[in-house]
């Protein structure tokens, strides 16, 4: 969906994993790619919003186009129960749908495992992003095949 419609539950979840449990600084958090981004919300049984995360817009390199996952979150009572997989695929599948070529995201290195069990690689060293560890990790996709 995008920022509009997602706006209120996706930053409600995000300051509560991120500034909250994490200490990212409120004033960044939030940004300019927001509006620009395609988001998706994870919903419980009561349809309450319990995970979020975005795609920007491709990147392109040459005759690739590269989407770009960001701003995972899901809510602590829910994590390890597949929530943030569903996500991610979803993300993902946008991304595909799109024609991205691969899709890129920085991984706290917490996650790491979390991103390879869904076919992303780690590459390059650790660095920091809000005072976090993290690594660049990317996962290529399957062209789309297109009727003749």
């Amino acid at each position: 969906m995008d920022w509009e419609r997602a706006r209120a539950e996706a930053s409600a979840i995000r300051k509560t994993v991120f500034v909250l449990e994490q200490g990212v600084p409120e004033e960044i958090e939030l940004d300019q790619h927001d509006p620009l981004s395609v988001h998706a919300l994870a919903r419980d049984h009561a349809g309450c919003a319990i995970g979020t995360g975005r795609l920007l817009p491709a990147e392109r390199r040459g005759a690739l186009a590269i989407g770009h996952i960001g701003r995972m979150a899901v809510l602590a009572a829910w994590r390890g129960k597949g929530v943030g997989g569903a996500l991610l695929e979803r993300l993902v599948a946008a991304a595909g749908s799109r024609g991205d070529a691969e899709v890129a995201l920085s991984a706290q290195t917490h996650a790491l495992d979390f991103y390879r069990a869904h076919g992303f690689v780690a590459e390059g060293g650790e660095y920091l992003d809000a005072g976090i560890p993290h690594r660049a990790m990317r996962r290529a996709l399957q062209p789309l095949k297109r009727n003749s």
